[in-house]
């Protein structure tokens, strides 16, 4: 935590200082305000000196403007250190997982980044502000209140000594029980975000199969969960205060009853003892500021923890030390060797992957499910590394390319296509800012979208929600595949983009996409061998590994796995029909 804050509050050192100058002025100013109160007493009041009461009660009056303003400016100052602060750290979280590899965004999982993205880093936001507020000025006082009120009596100092032990045993007391509940706190508050993450976003799959009882009682466990250990803490909270009122209450009952008798043997005076009164109220309720840090700072430490994970956590894909940002060769790409496992995994997803994707040529890939097909087309965008081999694009190793050259000239259609919220043309201008609303149309045109588009009520403008959810999979579908055409890449990868697609309009697609990709390499992942079998190339993965490489005719003749591949597809076209 402490290398986070000084990191991160460098910048804002210069209103950091004005905090404590500020809180400064105001803690002696508080500080002089029972003194003068005491003279008033003692030397107004008492003796009937109405022109000394107005005197001192303007002089009182002035310090107390005084401690006013530089509350105000202390306040001030700090929330503008403390919103800089949170800002910055969530710019550079945020940054921190954009580079992340799919490997790393898949262990983290979005949930936790989000919650380490904004509920830990408000932890940590808050204790910035709470100190400026009010821990800065608590020692101050607690120090300048210990020596005024020895400068009103030596004799009640015991009183402070005990009423400060008594109260920092009870605070301690409840800050050790309170330390663990912060921690597990925040990670309910990870298994909340999950649940709730997933039940939103499989909510026709819950619909679809009659599960809303068991995912409701799965989310009632989680929020349950949550609320007790909040429920935990606030109890603990609750008896916080109650504990320093009883403490501080006892205390003036024991100033004014001792105080009583040192008045009476002529050691004080009545506004001596209103003064020591008042200084022994300022050093309890320090000590109470000061334990509120106690109760901030756990769970401030605990978020910190969370977010050092964050920024800690190195990518596996590390751009390179001197990239290589001009090529000779276009639209090709090559596996050599390649192979590919998750850290820890006994066996690898791939293993001596190895042929080559040329410019004009459509490049299919087919396989079971967990075959290893999303991994081996998400090697060429460096979404991963591979373990050993080389992945090249135009020649050169994708780990010496730099980033934006190498995503330069891939479009990429993943298996699971997202849209953003906004509208059609701002998701298919993601591909191309500069694109014109006829490239749009063209775009769409090709990818059989534009008829579905143009019914809609406002046409290239009409509303997209995240996620796309507000229109069908099929149509999220053609809209990824219209956004990668808009791109212009000299690589196209469809990662079984015409999944969702009827035989009709995938037949229609794929012919509009010939003569629009003619000039790029297409690289299709794919599961139904009629979407497949006119490519030029065909991979046929089993296992993580080639089990052959040709044409549909060639791999007829020559791969067993290609031939049940094409004949289980063949029967239950029959059976259908």
């Amino acid at each position: 935590m402490i290398r986070l804050l000084a990191k991160y509050l460098r910048p804002y050192r210069l209103p950091l200082l004005w905090v404590v100058l500020l809180q400064l002025t105001q803690s002696v100013a508080s500080l002089f305000l029972p003194s003068i109160n005491a003279l008033i007493i003692d030397n107004g009041v008492a003796t009937g000196d109405t022109g000394y009461i107005w005197r001192m009660g303007a002089l009182m009056l002035g310090v107390s403007v005084v401690q006013i303003a530089g509350q105000l400016g202390a306040t001030w100052f700090g929330a503008q250190a403390a919103m800089g602060f949170g800002r910055d750290l969530r710019a550079t979280i945020f940054d921190r997982a954009l580079s992340f590899s799919s490997r790393e965004m898949n262990s983290f999982g979005a949930p936790t980044l989000i919650t380490r993205n904004t509920n830990d880093v408000q932890q940590l936001q808050m204790l910035v502000l709470m100190t400026a507020i009010m821990i800065v000025s608590a020692p101050l006082t607690m120090v300048g209140g210990v020596f005024m009120a020895l400068r009103e009596d030596v004799g009640l100092s015991w009183l402070i000594l005990v009423a400060v032990i008594v109260l920092g045993t009870i605070i301690g007391a409840l800050i050790a029980q309170m330390t663990p509940l912060f921690k597990a706190q925040q990670t309910r508050i990870d298994t909340l975000n999950r649940v709730l993450r997933e039940q939103i976003s499989g909510l026709r799959v819950i619909r679809a199969f009659v599960r809303e009882p068991t995912e409701a009682a799965r989310f009632d466990a989680a929020n349950h969960d949550l609320a007790d250990t909040a429920t935990a803490v606030g109890r603990r909270m609750m008896t916080l205060f109650p504990s320093v009122m009883l403490v501080m209450n006892l205390s003036s009952v024991a100033v004014i009853w001792f105080g009583a008798f040192r008045v009476e043997d002529g050691y004080l005076q009545v506004g001596q003892l209103t003064a020591y009164l008042s200084y022994l109220m300022q050093i309890l309720m320090s000590v109470m500021m000061s334990t509120m840090m106690l109760m901030i700072a756990p769970r401030a430490a605990v978020a910190a923890g969370r977010i050092n994970e964050v920024l800690d956590t190195e990518s596996s894909v590390v751009p390179p030390q001197d990239p290589v940002t001009a090529v000779h060769v276009h639209g090709e790409a090559a596996f050599d060797r390649v192979s590919f496992a998750y850290p820890g995994a006994e066996l690898p997803v791939l293993s001596d992957i190895s042929f080559t994707i040329r410019r004009g040529e459509t490049t299919a890939i087919i396989g079971s499910t967990g075959a290893g097909k999303t991994t081996l087309v998400s090697l060429l965008p460096r979404l991963f590394d591979a373990s050993s081999g080389t992945v090249s694009v135009d020649g050169v190793d994708v780990r010496d390319l730099d980033p934006d050259l190498l995503w330069g000239r891939i479009g990429l259609v993943p298996q699971r296509p997202y849209l953003f919220s906004g509208t059609v043309a701002s998701n298919l201008r993601l591909g191309n800012p500069d694109a014109s609303d006829e490239d749009l149309w063209k775009a769409l045109e090709v990818a059989q979208a534009s008829d579905f588009v143009a019914k809609m009520a406002d046409g290239l403008e009409s509303a997209i929600s995240q996620g796309g959810t507000n229109v069908s999979g099929g149509q999220r579908q053609r809209l990824a595949i219209a956004r990668a055409l808009v791109r212009r890449p000299e690589i196209y990868l469809f990662d079984d983009s015409f999944s969702a697609l009827d035989v009709a309009t995938d037949a229609a697609l794929r012919a509009a996409l010939a003569a629009e990709t003619s000039r790029a390499a297409v690289v299709i992942v794919a599961q139904r061998v009629s979407t497949i079998r006119t490519a030029e190339q065909i991979i046929v993965l089993d296992d993580g590994r080639i089990e052959g490489i040709g044409t549909h005719e060639e791999l007829l003749a020559s791969c067993p796995t290609y031939v049940e591949i094409v004949e289980s597809q063949f029967k239950v076209e029959e059976l259908a029909a």
